[in-house]
């Protein structure tokens, strides 16, 4: 059990003020594959800089891309990662049944799936806590997916 003498706890919580900031970033066009785009986000997102700590939540809103965190050094896992995901949903395969958006879309609500809509990240001291390799990707899935809106929540406590 812990002891906390006097109103320390109440002094405390006065010392940083928390915080909610919700905005939607729009990211530039991309082709199919995945993308290194930490950098466009951290772009759209000064207010970073005031967070002493807390969470970033990053959601894109569209069912045929998807956002992950991986290595951020060697392109090759980029690379390697779309041919693998090509081999587990391949384009236009007999089986699907959704078919009226084109041969590239099945699959890409099916990497979409896989992969997800969200990550979210830790916030300290005005900065992402991302490890030394870790970048955030966008997976384009589509041939042709156009630009993409991801809404980001950052939540914690403001200097």
């Amino acid at each position: 059990m812990w002891f906390v003498p006097g109103n320390f706890l109440e002094d405390l919580s006065f010392a940083f003020a928390n915080m909610w900031l919700q905005k939607t970033l729009v990211l530039k066009t991309r082709p199919r594959g995945f993308h290194l785009i930490t950098g466009e986000l951290l772009a759209q997102l000064p207010e970073l800089k005031r967070f002493r700590l807390g969470l970033a939540h990053f959601f894109i809103q569209h069912t045929s891309a998807s956002l992950t965190v991986n290595e951020n050094a060697d392109p090759d896992v980029r690379r390697d990662l779309e041919t693998q995901l090509r081999h587990l949903a391949p384009d236009g395969a007999a089986h699907y049944v959704h078919r009226l958006e084109g041969p590239d879309d099945m699959p890409a609500h099916i990497k979409a799936s896989l992969l997800g809509s969200s990550v979210t990240i830790p916030i300290g001291n005005g900065r992402l806590l991302l490890g030394t390799w870790q970048g955030i990707y966008l997976g384009e899935h589509r041939n042709e997916g156009g630009s993409r809106s991801v809404v980001a929540t950052l939540n914690g406590e403001v200097f």
